[in-house]
């Protein structure tokens, strides 16, 4: 199978390649990024002027770029509408007329804020925020076609996502971290988003519906984050508690709630705990 991904100088990225890597059944992995460590260059706001070619042998797309800074999203709305859905769209649709499947990165933000809400696959898409919006629009336009899917996520957590990377950050300098509350997701590791991302390399055909909710079972917040730090560091992260002012939560919500109908129904990741996947992530912390 030859692969292209496109975003790849991401963060989440990064783990997606090192996997692909290690796959005896991935022939090709083609690197497409604004970057020059990228096998073909690409500028989403000028998506037209890609040389579409190098997709003629691509059987699968795994489409991870996106400007997704929720209030970069708000500020540059026009921009990054045009990145994140013109552009992005455009180069889908070039994919699939190349007969290419396209996974596409979506996010929890498509639902909106219903206070209690609890999302589902099935649960209409109500996006409030500019980004939300954003991945909505790419959603409604190809959710129709078979070649076509989305993974919507929740937060993703690991030894290198901002908030974690922070809260360490404030470790190693012996800084006091300042954390918001209330905000809570269904936060994933990105060791399982990376598991769904092969999951699907291998059983496009066998998922029917064209989105999955990639999300943990637990609702998890900030501070419960900070506590498995310090459970897994000894008590090394000092930190208060502070409520964000009203612009935080214009551009997202303070809770979310996203679970998944089928993820366990597929068996496409183990069903474990929040406290079971962050100690995964954080194993080379734990072990220092």
């Amino acid at each position: 199978m030859n692969v292209a991904l496109v975003g790849s100088s991401g963060y989440i990225a990064g783990f997606i390649i090192k996997r692909l890597k290690s796959d005896e059944n991935i022939e090709k992995i083609l690197k497409i990024d604004c970057t020059e460590n990228a096998d073909a260059y690409l500028n989403l706001s000028e998506a037209d002027k890609f040389d579409y070619s190098v997709l003629e042998n691509i059987d699968f797309v795994i489409f991870t770029a996106a400007i997704s800074g929720p209030d970069k999203c708000a500020s540059d709305f026009d921009i990054c509408w045009g990145i994140n859905v013109t552009g992005t769209s455009y180069f889908i649709e070039e994919a699939i007329r190349r007969n290419c499947k396209v996974l596409f990165f979506s996010s929890d933000a498509v639902f909106g804020d219903i206070p209690g809400g609890i999302y589902t696959e099935r649960s209409e898409t109500k996006a409030e925020t500019p980004y939300g919006k954003m991945k909505k629009a790419v959603e409604d336009k190809f959710k129709n076609d078979p070649h076509f899917k989305a993974i919507r996520l929740s937060y993703v957590v690991s030894a290198k996502d901002r908030f974690v990377s922070y809260c360490l950050s404030c470790i190693e300098k012996n800084e006091t971290a300042d954390i918001f509350h209330p905000f809570y997701r269904n936060c994933i590791s990105v060791s399982d988003v990376v598991n769904v991302v092969m999951w699907f390399t291998k059983n496009w055909d066998k998922y029917e519906y064209f989105v999955l909710n990639v999300a943990g079972k637990e609702l998890v917040s900030r501070i419960r984050i900070a506590d498995e730090i310090n459970r897994i560091t000894g008590n090394r992260l000092k930190y208060t508690i502070s409520r964000p002012n009203d612009e935080f939560y214009a551009n997202r919500p303070a809770i979310t709630q996203m679970v998944s109908l089928f993820i366990n129904k597929y068996s496409i990741i183990n069903d474990n705990t929040f406290t079971e996947k962050i100690s995964k992530e954080l194993e080379d912390i734990s072990n220092e």
